[in-house]
């Protein structure tokens, strides 16, 4: 299959370790990385489980306190104040365990499918694909999908991805798409995949 060849090239290219962590922390993690750079949120995520590691320990912090420790993610303030309203939504309805099914992940404030499904595969070691930016580019210039819709691009890879491709996907994309197939100006020529893209150019 033209999936398997892809995934299988690629992961020559950067072998790439699949990941696991817990669902918590890859959770609030997700919260910080929204509109900031992977670097940023690495750092952020260090300070504040540095200090508050458990919905528990979050919730005894100030929103003032959260936020000097996750400062400069994006919108810090926000954060903050999204990270209160969801540790204490875990411990109330979840009995302090953040939920491991996409529909009540999903309920919780700023939570959507994309990180819903990266709490699935790389804190439940679920066999999901997160859609982000990489994912919907190189997965169109492919030829994967035609839509620019992230669930209706999710449920196009799940049909042709085997289930154990799929955790890893999310990661090559990434890596893919910073070095080469980028969304300004790919880099066609040195694509080690262009025999299995209709979108080439030369």
């Amino acid at each position: 299959m033209k999936i398997e060849k892809i995934v299988q090239t690629l992961q020559k290219r950067y072998k790439i370790r699949l990941w696991k962590r817990k669902p918590f922390r890859v959770l609030i993690s997700c919260i910080l990385s929204q509109r900031t750079k992977d670097e940023i949120t690495r750092d952020a995520s260090k300070r504040l489980f540095k200090i508050a590691d458990s919905p528990e320990k979050i919730l005894k912090l100030s929103e003032r306190k959260i936020a000097e420790l996750i400062k400069p993610v994006g919108f810090y303030n926000q954060k903050a104040k999204r990270i209160k309203e969801v540790v204490k939504i875990i411990l109330e309805k979840y009995g302090g365990r953040v939920p491991s099914s996409r529909e009540e992940l999903m309920k919780l404030p700023g939570v959507g499918g994309k990180t819903a499904d990266v709490v699935l595969c790389y804190g439940f070691g679920k066999e999901v694909i997160p859609v982000d930016t990489h994912v919907a580019t190189i997965s169109r210039r492919l030829g994967l999908t035609k839509s620019k819709d992230p669930e209706k691009i999710r449920k196009d890879l799940h049909r042709i991805m085997p289930k154990r491709y799929r955790r890893i996907f999310n990661l090559l994309m990434v890596e893919f798409g910073k070095e080469v197939c980028r969304t300004r100006k790919p880099k066609c020529r040195i694509c080690p995949i262009k025999d299995y893209c209709p979108s080439k150019s030369t």
